[in-house]
């Protein structure tokens, strides 16, 4: 997306306070954070060199300037893969996956004892098992809303839904922001964007240009019918297709949760164990 370099720099610079980065705090400051002569005195490059840096004017940048402004921004490993995606996008951009290879979904079957479903461009829901089903509702979704960013900002359940709605909204921002940095000429992701900015909450989270993987961590759940579900999940990326994840929902056998999910696996493998009865009549 144009101009992201430069509202991505921007705020970086704005989360961190001068006193932080050891310069001193006197008078009135027109801006949050560092101004860009601070970053550039901080970097050791000068303040022309920044600035066209910040408004993507600079060809060739060295590794060393950007690791200084990355360092001086205290940047993580994934803003600063971030920031050199931005600055430079690969020259064999591949077309973001258009669906699962059968084997995938079979291993999703297999994995019956959890909760387990893929995540794929723009986080759409491509396929889940029985108990991922179970928990989230995904068949009964209409096949267009099948998509985690729509469901956590869109849908009005989804603040009772998610105990920990807050923390869900910005992990989905800063998924959906690594994505955009990864496949900025994705015609989907604008209209999905721009979709979701219809929430004030979605807009102003995603003019903050926070960026960050799928990992692992903790969702904490109000199913309407299970009760409080308090999940551990684990995101998987699958070899060869670094666009599709697969993300499992896990929980101590012995804790409330881990019954309720034993009641679950017990209720869908009594229903496959059922005997397919057809009503035959005669001819």
């Amino acid at each position: 997306m144009d101009g992201d370099l430069g509202r991505f720099l921007r705020s970086r610079r704005a989360r961190i306070r001068p006193e932080d980065a050891g310069l001193p705090a006197h008078g009135r400051r027109r801006v949050s954070g560092l101004r860009r002569e601070e970053v550039a005195l901080l970097a050791g490059v000068s303040v022309d060199y920044y600035i066209r840096l910040e408004q993507q004017r600079v060809r060739n940048v060295s590794d060393e300037v950007l690791d200084a402004v990355a360092r001086v921004l205290r940047m993580d490993g994934t803003e600063r893969a971030h920031l050199r995606r931005l600055l430079r996008p690969p020259d064999d951009r591949q077309a973001p996956s258009a669906g699962i290879r059968p084997g995938v979904r079979m291993l999703l079957d297999a994995a019956d004892s959890v909760p387990a479903f893929v995540l794929g461009p723009r986080m759409d829901v491509l396929a889940w098992n029985a108990l991922s089903d179970r928990i989230n509702g995904f068949s009964a979704m209409p096949a267009g809303e099948r998509n985690m960013a729509r469901q956590t900002f869109l849908t009005p359940r989804a603040r009772s839904f998610y105990r920990d709605w807050a923390a869900v909204a910005a992990e989905t921002i800063a998924h959906l922001r690594l994505y955009a940095g990864r496949h900025p000429d994705d015609p989907l992701l604008g209209p999905l964007v721009a979709g979701l900015s219809a929430d004030p909450g979605f807009a102003r989270l995603w003019e903050e240009h926070r960026v960050a993987e799928k990992t692992f961590g903790v969702k904490l759940l109000r199913h309407p019918e299970l009760g409080d579900l308090d999940f551990a999940y684990e995101t998987l990326a699958l070899p060869g297709d670094p666009d599709l994840l697969v993300v499992m929902y896990t929980a101590d056998p012995a804790s409330p949760t881990g019954r309720t999910l034993d009641r679950l696996r017990q209720a869908h493998r009594a229903d496959l164990d059922k005997p397919d009865v057809r009503v035959m009549t005669a001819g």
